[in-house]
């Protein structure tokens, strides 16, 4: 089993015209995904890929019965992309574009629950399940197929964990980055949930940064409802108080959101912290 996307799943891609849009396209169809089809308003009729291009989502989704999407759109009209696939039908909305304003995802995210639809991202890589479904940005090649579950908020630092898993002999059942916007969709304590549930995953890996207290909410959630092992990295640990890191999440304020609080919430609920990401495969075996 994986989490949230496997083979049956019927990808189209919102932006699917744009230059980024059918780089990853490829990427992901490439990869063994399932893609169906994309979307461009005002290239209705047109195809790339060997797929059909739609003006709307809703007609895509009719014409193909695609059950996910992707999103490839600029910031400015993101937010309409991600309601637009709601509304359509679609049940996975993967959102890669960075930028959103914050209150644009926070309308975005309430109409995508309204709808029972689930949403990753903004500002986020996408998930992949290995040897099965690639939805997303993710350097394919990294991936192998096993038995971990990763979940993070950092891009870069998923990839740097699974090149670590992978070499060191550990696949992947499921990786999930999240993004590390203020406001995302899914987040650790449904993740780590999903993957508490999934038969092919045996342990977890959640890497977590400052800012916010996602981290220690998702500790408290460890304590209380996780049987399986999990490792945890934090990044940011020599950040300084007030300075922005990164994402627009990742800033320590008023003494909350360090990664010593973190790092000391998660080891109280039983979670081996890595000091380095190139840690993490030694203490999951």
């Amino acid at each position: 089993m994986s989490i949230l996307i496997d083979q049956s799943t019927r990808l189209i891609v919102q932006g699917i015209t744009g230059r980024d849009g059918n780089f990853h396209a490829q990427k992901m169809q490439s990869y063994g995904t399932r893609l169906v089809g994309g979307t461009s308003p005002g290239k209705g009729g047109s195809a790339r890929l060997g797929v059909p291009v739609f003006n709307t989502v809703y007609d895509a989704v009719e014409a193909t019965e695609a059950n996910t999407s992707i999103i490839f759109v600029p910031a400015p009209y993101a937010a309409d992309a991600i309601m637009e696939a709601a509304d359509a039908g679609i049940r996975l909305i993967v959102c890669i574009t960075e930028g959103i304003p914050t209150l644009d995802v926070v309308k975005a995210y309430r109409f995508v629950q309204m709808k029972q639809a689930t949403l990753i991202g903004p500002n986020c890589p996408g998930l992949v399940s290995p040897g099965k479904c690639l939805v997303g940005i993710s350097p394919a090649q990294i991936f192998m197929q096993g038995n971990v579950g990763v979940i993070s908020r950092s891009g870069t630092l998923t990839y740097e964990v699974v090149y670590h898993l992978t070499r060191n002999g550990l696949g992947q059942s499921t990786t999930v980055g999240m993004g590390g916007d203020p406001v995302t969709g899914l987040y650790f304590n449904e993740l780590l949930q999903m993957m508490e549930e999934d038969e092919q995953t045996d342990s977890i890996v959640m890497i977590g940064e400052i800012g916010g207290n996602a981290e220690e909410l998702a500790a408290a959630y460890i304590k209380k409802h996780i049987t399986k092992p999990v490792v945890a990295f934090i990044a940011g640990q020599t950040a300084p108080p007030g300075k922005q890191m990164g994402h627009a999440g990742a800033i320590i304020s008023s003494g909350s959101g360090t990664a010593r609080e973190k790092i000391a919430a998660l080891e109280e609920a039983g979670v081996k912290v890595a000091r380095e990401p190139s840690e993490i495969p030694s203490l999951l075996l």
